[in-house]
C-alpha cells in the first residue's frame, strides 16, 4: 500500500507539470524537454557506462539548431536517420540480437540515434504547420497513458501468453491487444474534442503509438536487462527514472512526426 501511494503520488506530480508546461507556454514545453533530456541522458549514460559531457552538449546544440529550423533539410535528414535507427533497434529486439559497445565513439552514436534525436522530435511534436498546438501533444500523451494503464490492466487479469520473455517477463500479448484497443477508444474520443487532426488520423497515431510505443519500453527494457539494473534511475519513487516513464513517448514521436508532417 505505502509504494502504491508513491507510486500514485510521484505519477500525479509528474503528469501537473508535464500538462501544465505544455498549456502554459511554449517555451515552458521546451524547457522541461530539455530538462527531461538532460536527465535521460544522464540515466542512459549510467546504463551503457558513457561518460563525458559531449552528450550533453550535443543535444542542446542539436535542440536548439532543429527549432530554429523546423522545415530545413537538415531536420528531415535527422528524421530519417532516427527512423532507420528505430527499426534496427526493433530489429535487433525481434532477432535478439546482443547487444555490445566496442568503444566510446559506438557509444556516442547510440546516444545521439537512440535518445537525443528522439529528444528532439518529442521536443518539436507539438509544431505543426508552422504554430504551436498543446492539444497534439496533450493528444498523444493521453494515449500513451491509456494504452500503458489498460496493457498493465488487461494483462494482470488476463494476461496469459508473454509477448517478449526474454526481455520482459511481465508483458503479455494479451495485454498489448487491450492496450491498443483502448488506445483506438480514446483516440475517438479525443477526436471529439481536439479536431486538429481527423479521427481517422487519430486512430491512426493511436496505432501508432501503442506498437512503436511499446516497443520502445520493450527496447528500453533490453539496455536495462544488459546492463543488470531493474530501472534507469531513481528520480521516481515507484517508477524508476524519468527515461522509464518516457520510453514509450520517446520512441514513438519521431513516428508520430513523420506521419502528422509528411504522409497526411
Amino acid at each position: 500500500m505505502r509504494n502504491l501511494l508513491r507510486r500514485s503520488f510521484s505519477g500525479i506530480i509528474y503528469v501537473l507539470i508535464f500538462i501544465s508546461s505544455i498549456l502554459f507556454s511554449k517555451e515552458s514545453y521546451l524547457f522541461l524537454i530539455a530538462i527531461f533530456g538532460f536527465l535521460s541522458i544522464w540515466e542512459f549514460s549510467k546504463i551503457i557506462k558513457f561518460k563525458g559531457y559531449i552528450s550533453y552538449l550535443l543535444f542542446a546544440l542539436i535542440l536548439f539548431l532543429c527549432y530554429q529550423r523546423q522545415d530545413s533539410f537538415a531536420v528531415v535528414g535527422i528524421l530519417i536517420i532516427t527512423i532507420i535507427s528505430s527499426l534496427f533497434l526493433i530489429k535487433s529486439l525481434i532477432t535478439k540480437k546482443e547487444i555490445s559497445f566496442s568503444d566510446d565513439r559506438n557509444k556516442l552514436g547510440l546516444m545521439l540515434r537512440y535518445l537525443i534525436f528522439s529528444m528532439t522530435f518529442l521536443a518539436l511534436l507539438p509544431f505543426y504547420k508552422g504554430s504551436y498546438n498543446p492539444e497534439l501533444i496533450i493528444g498523444v500523451l493521453i494515449l500513451i497513458w491509456v494504452n500503458d494503464s489498460f496493457a498493465l490492466l488487461v494483462g494482470k487479469n488476463f494476461g496469459k501468453r508473454k509477448l517478449f520473455v526474454s526481455v520482459s517477463p511481465r508483458k503479455t500479448q494479451e495485454g498489448f491487444i487491450g492496450g491498443l484497443v483502448f488506445s483506438l477508444l480514446a483516440a475517438y474520443f479525443i477526436s471529439k474534442y481536439y479536431t486538429i487532426l481527423s479521427t481517422g488520423n487519430w486512430m491512426i497515431v493511436s496505432v501508432i503509438v501503442s506498437v512503436i510505443g511499446t516497443l520502445g519500453d520493450l527496447v528500453e527494457s533490453k539496455y536495462k536487462r544488459f546492463a543488470n539494473v531493474k530501472d534507469s534511475g531513481s528520480l521516481m519513487p515507484g517508477h524508476g527514472g524519468i527515461l522509464d516513464r518516457l520510453d514509450s513517448l520517446l520512441f514513438a514521436s519521431p513516428f508520430v512526426y513523420l506521419f502528422i508532417n509528411y504522409i497526411i
